[in-house]
């Protein structure tokens, strides 16, 4: 897509907050004095991600993800030309930013039951990611995929993520089984020179490989060939995607929060979080946008949830992420969010123009609580619901603001990623916190590996043992 600076500025994603001040929320609100009290630490945190950019050894490659990767994305389209021609159906093995990119980007930028049109209309092989290891699942997807006309795309840095290697095993065997040659059918993302798949793929006499590089932690690496890939086969430009984030990070150049919007989000987030609103919930009003808030959920929470500074002082800090969906979730969630606990900050996703319209046929005339939808639009409809869900939150005295896309497209969502990453980068500096490591979730792989008889585990296998459950609290 070409874009020029006025279409650039027309697709521009806005932040609108006016639902977090007290102008209209009143004590419940942030104030223009509280707000102006956090303008230095606001600056510093810009700073900090401003000198720190591109910083592998600080895991801050993805800030470049929109401007070094040229050659790459080249690669990229012309293999999954390929792919398009050669094979039904693509699949993902990976778990965790491996897996909601791939999966938020194919909900938000292709039909919404794609794998159900006929080839001719799709153009693009059946998607399907595996992000679990139940193995009902696995099963399913065994029985509705032929492996031989199959392409699979397994991702993994180090290549010993338990969930998604055994599932590379099940798929090896199967392929050897259908007796086709796996290297023909698989592609690795993975590290350029270390970890098992990179040895795995000299066994196989090299298999088609990309690299996630050293910087880019998981849950920042949907802009990176782990999210390229899978969306270029789709048929998604990707080249707009990354236009749309580089927009973004231009748009965030500034140290004023007052011009940059994500430093904005990330400041008004941190308030909220120091006045005990401890949950965060995204509540996109589109169903193209509804895995936003699942890959959204791994940002925000992996990233902010820590309990000790840079400094090495003990903090135990974050917001827990919730996934909402407007309008499905007016009618099961918003009451919670009117009438519950003071805890939380809602960020609707709101959408300018929608790709269908949706006439709605007049009717029904004699039954007024129904006759007055004729003549209207599903898209007018959803709209209003977003902005009356919105309006019952503020007059109930609940933080909330609005992130509006003017179109769900490739520009925009790239756009949306950027900021979302940004705000997030912002929030980790003004919390202080090492951003990007995941302390929490390694000890879970661990005591995985202990119980499963992995050498080298044994003290934890045995200390796991102790551990059992009590029958006595058992009821």
């Amino acid at each position: 897509m070409k874009l020029s600076e006025a279409m650039r500025k027309e697709l521009r994603i806005t932040v609108d907050y006016t639902n977090m001040t007290d102008r209209l929320l009143g004590d419940k609100g942030i104030s223009a004095k509280t707000l102006e009290g956090h303008r230095k630490l606001a600056r510093a945190a810009h700073a900090y991600v401003s000198e720190n950019r591109g910083k592998d050894e600080l895991f801050m490659g993805w800030t470049e993800l929109p401007y070094n990767q040229g050659e790459v994305v080249e690669d990229i389209l012309a293999t999954a030309k390929l792919i398009r021609r050669k094979f039904d159906a693509f699949v993902v093995l990976g778990i965790g930013g491996s897996a909601l990119g791939p999966s938020m980007a194919f909900t938000a930028l292709c039909h919404l039951h794609h794998n159900e049109l006929p080839r001719s209309k799709r153009r693009a092989p059946r998607f399907y990611v595996e992000d679990n290891i139940d193995p009902v699942r696995m099963k399913a997807l065994l029985d509705i995929i032929d492996v031989r006309k199959t392409c699979f795309n397994v991702i993994s840095k180090s290549g010993a993520t338990s969930e998604t290697m055994a599932q590379y095993l099940i798929i090896t065997d199967a392929l050897k089984k259908a007796g086709v040659n796996p290297k023909e059918h698989l592609i690795f993302t993975t590290d350029a020179a270390r970890g098992n798949l990179v040895k795995l793929s000299k066994e196989l006499g090299g298999v088609k490989s990309y690299v996630l590089g050293d910087g880019v932690g998981g849950r920042f690496s949907e802009l990176s060939p782990v999210g390229l890939l899978p969306a270029a086969v789709l048929g998604i430009d990707i080249k707009t995607l990354l236009k749309g984030a580089a927009y973004m990070d231009k748009l965030c150049k500034s140290a004023d929060f007052r011009k940059n919007p994500a430093l904005m989000c990330a400041t008004l987030q941190y308030i909220a979080m120091n006045d005990g609103k401890n949950v965060s919930v995204l509540m996109p009003y589109s169903d193209n946008l509804r895995y936003v808030s699942d890959w959204y959920a791994q940002l925000w929470a992996e990233s902010l949830g820590k309990n000790v500074t840079l400094d090495g002082e003990p903090c135990h800090v974050g917001q827990t992420p919730v996934k909402a969906l407007g309008v499905t979730d007016q009618h099961s969630q918003v009451q919670l969010y009117t009438e519950g606990p003071y805890d939380k900050v809602v960020t609707f996703l709101s959408v300018g123009s929608y790709a269908e319209k949706g006439e709605i046929p007049h009717g029904a005339e004699g039954i007024p609580d129904v006759s007055f939808l004729g003549g209207h639009t599903l898209e007018e409809l959803i709209q209003a619901e977003n902005k009356a869900t919105a309006y019952a939150l503020t007059k109930a005295g609940r933080l909330n603001y609005t992130i509006l896309l003017p179109a769900v497209n490739a520009f925009t969502l790239g756009q949306l990623l950027f900021l979302f990453e940004l705000q997030t980068a912002y929030t980790g500096a003004m919390l202080r916190i090492d951003t990007y490591n995941q302390p929490g979730v390694e000890a879970g792989k661990k005591a995985t590996f202990a119980l499963l008889g992995k050498p080298g585990y044994d003290l934890m296998k045995r200390d796991l043992d102790r551990a059992a459950s009590d029958p006595d609290c058992i009821v």
